[in-house]
């Protein structure tokens, strides 16, 4: 499993929060590229109920991450 922010950013809009199902339903519906399905298709648990993308992508980015500020714009 490998995620891109790219890949991710798919799952921005999803009904957080959400088990692993709907996620991949949510994914199927909204037309995320294959790659996206099959990196939830390899999560561990059917049960867990993932409340955001840190969940899944312990590495994603946060705002706080870039370096932009937000106020000079």
């Amino acid at each position: 499993m490998y995620w891109t922010l790219e890949l991710a950013s798919h799952l921005e809009d999803a009904p957080w929060p959400a088990s692993k199902d709907e996620l991949i339903d949510f994914a199927i519906r909204s037309g995320a590229p294959m790659e996206v399905i099959e990196n939830l298709q390899e999560l561990e648990s059917e049960e867990d109920i993932y409340e955001n993308i840190e969940e899944i992508w312990p590495d994603y980015p946060s705002k706080e991450d870039f370096l932009f500020n937000e106020d000079e714009y």
